[in-house]
């Protein structure tokens, strides 16, 4: 019930991923005025000067409704501001003389307007916008003083009563609307920001950078870096558009994200075809060696998927390369304007190596790494390979979780076994 209300809401009024707050509520104060004025023009046969009063509510109610006719569906709005804002203060004035003037209560009416004009402003300047509806209000106060007769009056006194507390309760009616419409606006752009920030940082290092205007790097004495590199990625890629290779690499990360997730890693970014992503951080965990293997194993899966399917459809399909290693790192956040999370250490470097020294389509993993995980996988000890930088190091090829410690008809689905003993570590 409450997504299908959220629905309609989205779209009566835009949708918060698709248009600015500015927009929704363009939207939404020209429909809920342009609805409450035609409501009210509806509601006005008792008066005594009901054909003006009719005419003046519903060619303005019409108006507003135009409005916002072409913001939601012509997405015109900034260019409408002067528009909406002339066409509130001319009904506004025009039912001030035929209402009672200030005696029946229109002045409050003002008060939500320009605190309509004030939340939708822009690029205007906020002291001439006060200052024009300064002017108005004295302009009208000041025709109404020394022009008395300009202004209809009610026949009695409590015809007087009923107006002005008819119009103050319909003020303060109108003014929860705009609190409740600005909160509920307010809100959803601050849960976007935050999804944002969320996809930037981890949840714990936004909230601290929320908190405190800055993050305190930290020190991870065991953690697990995995890095990835498509394969036949420069080549391929010489032949796609830009449209075709970015639609391609976004299929595929975000396959990776959906995998680096379940298995509880941290993606720290990706430079181009590569991926980076991490277990152990930011809050530790014994089983993040273990859990990058799980990831990494699941992601040479999908890799394979994806290029059966691929071939099935004559589509050329790419190869991954993955790498992982486990050791101490800092973890920080780096930049101001765009900031990013990023872990430095030769921890880092060595992930590296053991990927772009690494076998295609295999999970490398360095002697760290293979020392914690040795219990749970099938591992080739590959020998030994020569890094960059790194001279001759030990390199391991995870093939599949043991026997004993997976379901028979699945090399990658972990059995009770298996998470009994991860489970105690």
């Amino acid at each position: 019930m409450a997504s299908h209300l959220i629905s309609i809401i989205y779209y009566l009024f835009g949708d918060p991923k698709k248009n600015s707050l500015e927009h929704r509520l363009f939207n939404t104060i020209s429909l809920v005025n342009g609805t409450l004025n035609i409501f009210g023009a509806l509601g006005s046969f008792y008066l005594e000067n009901f054909y003006i009063i009719f005419a003046l509510n519903f060619i303005s109610g019409l108006l507003l409704i135009y409005m916002y006719y072409l913001s939601r569906v012509k997405s015109i709005y900034y260019a409408l501001y002067w528009p909406f804002n002339l066409t509130i203060l001319i009904y506004l004035s025009a039912m001030w003389f035929f209402n009672g003037g200030s005696l029946g209560g229109n002045h409050y009416y003002f008060i939500p307007a320009l605190v309509i004009a004030t939340i939708l402003i822009r690029d205007h300047n906020i002291w001439f916008l006060y200052g024009f509806y300064l002017l108005v209000t004295t302009v009208l106060y000041s025709v109404e003083f020394f022009q008395r007769s300009w202004v209809i009056p009610y026949k009695s006194d409590l015809d007087r009563y009923l107006d002005a507390g008819g119009n103050y309760l319909f003020v303060q009616i109108l003014t929860g609307i705009l609190i409740f419409i600005l909160a509920r606006n307010l809100n959803i752009e601050r849960k976007k920001s935050d999804s944002l920030l969320l996809n930037v940082l981890p949840e714990s290092v936004a909230e601290e950078l929320k908190r405190n205007n800055h993050v305190v790097p930290v020190r991870y004495d065991m953690v697990s870096i995995l890095f990835t590199d498509m394969v036949g990625f420069t080549k391929l890629a010489e032949k796609m558009s830009a449209e075709e290779l970015v639609k391609e690499l976004d299929q595929y990360f975000k396959g990776f994200d959906a995998i680096s997730t379940r298995h509880n890693l941290e993606k720290i970014k990706t430079i181009g075809d590569a991926y980076m992503a991490v277990g152990g951080l930011p809050i530790p965990n014994p089983t993040n060696a273990i859990d990058a293997v799980l990831c990494g194993l699941e992601l040479q899966n999908y890799m394979l998927q994806m290029k059966r399917e691929r071939e099935e459809k004559n589509l050329p399909a790419w190869e991954l390369r993955l790498g992982i290693h486990t050791g101490p790192v800092v973890a920080g956040v780096i930049g101001t304007e765009k900031f990013a999370y990023d872990i430095w250490g030769d921890s880092v470097n060595m992930a590296s190596r053991m990927e772009s020294s690494g076998i295609v389509g295999e999970v490398n993993i360095s002697q760290e790494t293979y020392d914690l995980v040795k219990d749970f996988f099938d591992i080739e000890h590959r020998g030994k390979v020569a890094a960059k930088h790194k001279g001759e190091v030990d390199m391991y090829l995870v093939k599949a979780i043991k026997k004993e410690l997976r379901y028979p008809d699945h090399p990658l689905k972990a059995n009770d076994e298996f998470l009994k003993l991860y489970m105690s570590i």
